[in-house]
Parts: C-alpha cells; sequence; structure tokens
C-alpha cells in the first residue's frame, strides 16, 4: 500500500505508480471535490496544493509524490468552509453551475497565500483555470474582497455591488 498525506492526515491506497493523483484521490480516497475537466492539465478543475502549490492533479502521477508531501484539496481548504475566500464566493454568488470552482479556489487560495494583496496582473496571472459559465469578473472580486481589497476592486473597475445584484438576479 502506497501512502500520501492528504488534508493532514496520512493515507493508504493501492494504485498503479501512473496513475493520476485526481483518480487516487476521487476513487480511492472518495475526497471528490477536486473535479475532472479536461485531463490534460489546461482547464484547472483538478487543482490541488503540494506543499502549497497549485497544481493539475489530472496529470500528475502518484509516484512522482512523496508521502511527506502535504496535498490539499478542496475539502481540506477549512473544514467548516470558513476560509476567507469560501465567504467571499457565497458572498459574491461566484459559481454559476459550479464545476469549476473547486479548482479556482484552489488557485486562489495559493495566490493569496503567496500575495496577500494582489492587483489584477497577479490575478490574471496565477487564475489560469477555465470557467465555460464566464464567471472571471465574479472571481476576480471575490479574490479582491477576501485580500480585503474591496476598495481595490472598486478601484480596477469591479463595480463589487453590481456584480453581487446581477448575480443574484
Amino acid at each position: 500500500m502506497a501512502r500520501l498525506n492528504v488534508n493532514g492526515s496520512e493515507r493508504e491506497f493501492d494504485a498503479e505508480p501512473d496513475t493520476p493523483l485526481l483518480w487516487v484521490l476521487r476513487e480511492q480516497l472518495g475526497l471528490t471535490g477536486t473535479k475532472y475537466g479536461c485531463g490534460i492539465a489546461q482547464c484547472g478543475a483538478c487543482t490541488v496544493h503540494v506543499d502549497g502549490a497549485p497544481v493539475r492533479s489530472c496529470v500528475l502521477p502518484v509516484s512522482a509524490l512523496q508521502p511527506t508531501q502535504k496535498i490539499t484539496t478542496i475539502e481540506g481548504l477549512s473544514p467548516d468552509t470558513s476560509h476567507p475566500l469560501q465567504k467571499a464566493w457565497v458572498q459574491l454568488d461566484v459559481p454559476q453551475c459550479g464545476y469549476c470552482q473547486s479548482g479556482m479556489l484552489m488557485a486562489a487560495a495559493a495566490l493569496l497565500k503567496d500575495k496577500p494583496r494582489p492587483t489584477d496582473t497577479d490575478i490574471d496571472a496565477a487564475i489560469t483555470n477555465i470557467c465555460r459559465c464566464g464567471t472571471y469578473n465574479r472571481v476576480r472580486a471575490a479574490i479582491k474582497v477576501a485580500a480585503g481589497e474591496t476598495r481595490a476592486a472598486a478601484d480596477a473597475g469591479i463595480d463589487v455591488v453590481h456584480v453581487v445584484r446581477s448575480a443574484r438576479a
């Protein structure tokens, strides 16, 4: 049995070495918050953190990971959805269909860890995830809210109040 440190717990699993981390998380460990989108590391729905860095788990073979590396999935971001990003996502009604949002949240969490007060350029560089529903403006606004930058969001031309109202309409 192989072992991984997932969301702060050592977990055992039985899978071929070339199995992508995504499938071990979903099928072996029952952590289905991380989504399959494209299978070629382009869409970001499968984003998780490995030692704090965002990675696309659909192309990362479990053999490339060490048991000491810390893997964090959307389920491990906060046990009670109290992470500032999760609160901002709810406050601004960011998701439409929601399929890509766990990957978006994980990418955004890594961004805020590295850059607590990100600029629009920082957000554009870090959030390369694809959202077929086009929630990019709400994602940007939620990142700014989570970073405590509602004023910066307004300065950047993002009408946070309008985003919230139109999302609820």
